[in-house]
C-alpha cells in the first residue's frame, strides 16, 4: 500500500480518526445539492432563474463533474490526496462564496457549476483517500460505515434545508455552505497525512482512459438535454451517438493494444460491471425517488416538511443497511440477492400502501426507508470490493468509476421529461410511472447482481399479490399481506439457493479430500493393470474407514486394502496415518512381511494416541516383481482375495494372520526373522485378482440377503480389472437401497508392458 508522509504543521492521527474525517467532509457531496436544490425556488424568485436556466446550470456542472473526477483521480495518484483535497475544498468554498454574493443568473450558474465540479473532486479524492490508508481487508467495514455516515448526513439536509431557506434565505444557507467546506479545508489541513505519490507516471490504457470520460460525458449531457430540446433533436442524438462511438473506440483499442509491459493486473471484469451497474442503480433510484414520492405524497394531502420526511427515510434505511454490512459482513452476493428485489417490491407498493394507509406519512417512511436499506444493501459490500481490487498504483482514475456511474444513472433517470425539472413538479400518474420504470430497473440490477431465482421469485410473488390488492382496493391487510409475501418468497428461494451452494460447496470438500487421503489408482502400474472403486456409506463424507493404495517401488508394485474398525473422523485419522506410513515405509522396506509388521505398529502408535485400546485394522498386501509370474500376499485379518479366470471365480487360499493393531506381526526376537512370511500364489496371465472390503460382501437387499459377490464376478462378461470393477459397482447399486458400511475394491492383472515409463513412481 501507499505510503503516508506527514507535511509540516499536520498532527500524527489513527487511522480511525482519518476515516471519521473522511467521512465528514465526503458528506457534503450530499448534504450540498440537497441544500442548492432547496434554495432553487428562493432563487427562481429573486435573480428570475428560468427552468431552461436551471436544467442548463445542471447540465453544465455534470459534465465538469465527469471531468473533475478522472482528473483529481489522476492528479491524486500523481501529487498526493491530501494535496487535491485541499484544492478542491477550497474551490468548494470560493463557489459558495460566489452563490452568496451572486445578483445575476450568470454569476449564479457560474457558482454551481464550481460547487459540482469541486464537490466531485472532493468525493473521489475522499474515497482513494480511504483506499489508501486503510488495508483492503478492512475496506468493507470502514466503507460501509463510510456510507452510513452519507446517509445520516442525507436525513439531516433533506429535512433541515427547507426550514433554513425558508427562515435565513438562499443567500445565508450558501454562506453557512461555504463556512462548513472552509472548516472541512482547515481540518484536512491539521489532520490528514499526505499520501505518497505513485511511481507509475503512465496509465496502462491512456487513450481508453480518455475515451471512457469522453463518453460519459456526452451519455450524461446527451440524456440530460433530450427532455428539453427533445429526443429528435439532432444534438442529442448527436451526443448519444458519439458516446457510443467513444467507448467502442476505447475497448477496441485496448484489445488490439493489450496491457502495456509492467503494468498492474487490470480490475476483473465481473467486479467492475457489478460495481458500475451497482453505481447506476443507486442514482437512478436516488432521483427517482426524490421525484415521484414528493408528488405521490402532495396529492394524498401531506405538508411539504412531511414529504421531505418521506423522501429523507431513503437515507434512514440506507444508513441502517450500510450498519448491518458492516456488523455481518453481507458478501456482494448476498446484498444483490436480498436487498435489490426488497427495493423492487417496495417501490411496487409504495402508491398502494400510500393511497390506502389511514397513516400516509408513517407508511410512506416505512417503505421508502426499506428502498434505502434493500439498495445499500447492495451497494455497499459492491464498492468495498470494488474498492479492494483496484491495482494501488491507479487508484484514484479507477476509484472515478464508482461515482461516475452514480451520476450516469442519475441522468438515466433525469432523461424521462417527469423527472427532467425541465417544468413543474410532475403529476400524480407520471410520478406514479416514474416508478414502474424505477421498479424495472432496480429488478434488473437485482438479475444481473444477485441470484435470479431470488429475483424471479420476489417478482412473480409481488406481481401475483398486487393483482390481489386490485380486486379489493380498499383493503390495506392485502396490501401489507403483498409486501410480505413477496419478502418472503424472496428470503425463503436466497436461504434454498445458499442451502444449495453449501452443499455444493461441501461435495467439493469432501471430493478434494477424498483425493488428498485416497490417492487416485492408476490404470498401470509395473507390470500390472488395476482398476479401483470406493465407495463410503455416508453420502457427501468422501472419506470412510476403508482405505486403499497402489505404489510402484524398487521392489516391485506394492497394493494395499484394507478396513479399520470403526466409523466417523476417528476411522478417518487411522486411514490417513497408516496410508502415510505405507507410502514412506514401502520404499524403504525390502520384505513384504516387514512393512506389514510396520504398519502393524503405527495402528498401535495410533491406538494409544487416540486412547482407543479396540483399535485396529484389517488388511491385505499384495506384491508383484516382474517378470516373476506369481504375487506375494499377506493377509491380515482379511476377507480371502478372489481370483477370476475363464469364467470362473474363487477364493484364494491365504492364511489370514490377526489384525494390525494386535501385534501379531512383531519380530521373532532376533531381529533377522519375522513372525510371518509372505504367502505365495501363481499369478498367470489372463487371471484377475479381486479384493475387496466387507462392505461388498455384507450389502443387503430388502430380504436381508449378502450380495454374491463370487456367483456375480462369474456371470461378468470380460475379465479385465476395470470391466470387473464396473460390474461390481453396477451390481451392489442394483442389489441394495442402502449401504450399511463403506465399500472399497481393487482388481489387478498382469500386463505384457510395463506401465513405468508412462506414469512414473507414486509416493
Amino acid at each position: 500500500m501507499p505510503a503516508v508522509v506527514l507535511p509540516a504543521g499536520t498532527k500524527p492521527v489513527s487511522t480511525r480518526v482519518i476515516g471519521l474525517l473522511l467521512a465528514a467532509v465526503a458528506a457534503l457531496y450530499v448534504v450540498a445539492p440537497a441544500m442548492q436544490s432547496a434554495t432553487v425556488p428562493l432563487v427562481r424568485s429573486e435573480l428570475g432563474l428560468t427552468h431552461q436556466d436551471d436544467v442548463l446550470a445542471r447540465v453544465l456542472g455534470l459534465g465538469i463533474a465527469i471531468v473533475a473526477l478522472a482528473v483529481a483521480g489522476r492528479v491524486g495518484d500523481l501529487r498526493g490526496r491530501r494535496t487535491v483535497l485541499t484544492v478542491s475544498l477550497a474551490v468548494l468554498t470560493a463557489g459558495c462564496v460566489i452563490l452568496t454574493g451572486a445578483f445575476s443568473v450568470p454569476v449564479y450558474m457560474l457558482g454551481r457549476i464550481l460547487v459540482a465540479g469541486s464537490l466531485a473532486a472532493v468525493f473521489v479524492s475522499c474515497l482513494a483517500f480511504m483506499s489508501s490508508v486503510y488495508m483492503p481487508g478492512r475496506i468493507n467495514r470502514v466503507m460501509s460505515g463510510w456510507l452510513a455516515a452519507m446517509s445520516a448526513g442525507f436525513v439531516a439536509a433533506i429535512n433541515l434545508a427547507p426550514q433554513a431557506s425558508s427562515v435565513a434565505g438562499w443567500r445565508l444557507v450558501m454562506a453557512l455552505m461555504a463556512l462548513a467546506a472552509a472548516a472541512a479545508l482547515a481540518m484536512v489541513r491539521r489532520y490528514l497525512p499526505e499520501t505518497a505519490p505513485s511511481t507509475t507516471f503512465r496509465l496502462p490504457h491512456p487513450f481508453r482512459t480518455a475515451s471512457r470520460v469522453a463518453a460519459c460525458v456526452a451519455a450524461a449531457v446527451g440524456l440530460q438535454l433530450a427532455p428539453l430540446w427533445g429526443w429528435t433533436d439532432g444534438r442529442v442524438a448527436g451526443l448519444l451517438a458519439a458516446a457510443a462511438t467513444a467507448y467502442l473506440l476505447a475497448e477496441l483499442r485496448s484489445r488490439v493494444t493489450g496491457p502495456r509491459r509492467g503494468s498492474p493486473p487490470p480490475i476483473p471484469g465481473c467486479v467492475l460491471a457489478a460495481a458500475l451497474a451497482s453505481g447506476i442503480a443507486l442514482g437512478f433510484t436516488q432521483v427517482v425517488l426524490a421525484t415521484a414520492v414528493p408528488a405521490l405524497t402532495a396529492d394524498s394531502g401531506t405538508t411539504p416538511e412531511a414529504s421531505a420526511l418521506v423522501v429523507s427515510a431513503f437515507g434512514m434505511g440506507g444508513a441502517a443497511g450500510c450498519l448491518l454490512v458492516r456488523s455481518r459482513r453481507i458478501t456482494p452476493l448476498t446484498g444483490g440477492s436480498l436487498g435489490l428485489p426488497l427495493a423492487a417490491l417496495g417501490m411496487v407498493m409504495f402508491t398502494p400502501l400510500l393511497v390506502r394507509s389511514p397513516h400516509p406519512v408513517l407508511s410512506g417512511c416505512v417503505v421508502v426507508a426499506l428502498i434505502g436499506f434493500g439498495v445499500m444493501l447492495a451497494l455497499a459490500p459492491r464498492m468495498a470490493q470494488f474498492l479492494a481490487a483496484i491495482p494501488r498504483t491507479h487508484l484514484g482514475i479507477n476509484a472515478a468509476l464508482l461515482p461516475a456511474a452514480i451520476l450516469l444513472g442519475t441522468s438515466a433517470a433525469q432523461a424521462f421529461p417527469a423527472a427532467s425539472g425541465a417544468g413543474p413538479g410532475p403529476l400524480p400518474d407520471d410520478a406514479h410511472q416514474l416508478l414502474w420504470v424505477g421498479t424495472a430497473v432496480v429488478a434488473a440490477a437485482a438479475l444481473f447482481l444477485g441470484r435470479p431465482v431470488v429475483a424471479l421469485t420476489v417478482t412473480a410473488a409481488a406481481g401475483l399479490q398486487y393483482a390481489l390488492t386490485e380486486t379489493d382496493p380498499d383493503n390495506l391487510v392485502a396490501v401489507v399481506a403483498a409486501l410480505a409475501v413477496g419478502a418472503g418468497a424472496g428470503a425463503v428461494a436466497w436461504s434454498r439457493r445458499e442451502q444449495s451452494d453449501r452443499l455444493a460447496q461441501t461435495r467439493e470438500t469432501a471430493h478434494a479430500l477424498q483425493h488428498a487421503v485416497l490417492h487416485p489408482i492408476p490404470p498401470a502400474l509395473g507390470r500390472l493393470r488395476l482398476a479401483s472403486l470406493y465407495k463410503p456409506a455416508t453420502a457427501g463424507t468422501g472419506v470412510g474407514g476403508d482405505f486403499l493404495e497402489a505404489l510402484h517401488t524398487p521392489y516391485g508394485t506394492r497394493v494395499l486394502i484394507g478396513d479399520v474398525r470403526g466409523k466417523g473422523l476417528p476411522a478417518v485419522k487411522t486411514v490417513t496415518d497408516l496410508l502415510g506410513c505405507f507410502r514412506s515405509q514401502a520404499y524403504e522396506t525390502p520384505d513384504l512381511g516387514e512393512l506389514a509388521a510396520r504398519l502393524d505398529r503405527q495402528v498401535r502408535r495410533a491406538s494409544t494416541a487416540y486412547g482407543d485400546d479396540e483399535l485396529f485394522a484389517t488388511a491385505v498386501l499384495l506384491q508383484h516383481h516382474a517378470p516373476a509370474d506369481e504375487l506375494q500376499l499377506v493377509n491380515c485379518g482379511h476377507l480371502a482375495p478372489l481370483a477370476v479366470a475363464d469364467g470362473r471365480a474363487r477364493e484364494l487360499d491365504v492364511p489370514a494372520l490377526l489384525p494390525l493393531g494386535f501385534g501379531g506381526l512383531d519380530p521373532a526376537g532376533d531381529g533377522e526373522d519375522f513372525a510371518i512370511r509372505p504367502h505365495r500364489v501363481r499369478f498367470d496371465h489372463g487371471t484377475t485378482l479381486v479384493v475387496h472390503t466387507d462392505g461388498l460382501s455384507e450389502a443387503r437387499n430388502s430380504s436381508s440377503e449378502f450380495y454374491p459377490i463370487t456367483e456375480h464376478l462369474a456371470d461378468a462378461v470380460r475379465g479385465t480389472p476395470d470391466h470387473l470393477v464396473r460390474h461390481l459397482s453396477d451390481g451392489v447399486r442394483d442389489w441394495t437401497h442402502h449401504l450399511a458400511d463403506d465399500i472399497a475394491v481393487i482388481a489387478v492383472a498382469r500386463s505384457p508392458k510395463s506401465a513405468v515409463g508412462a506414469v512414473g513412481l507414486r509416493g
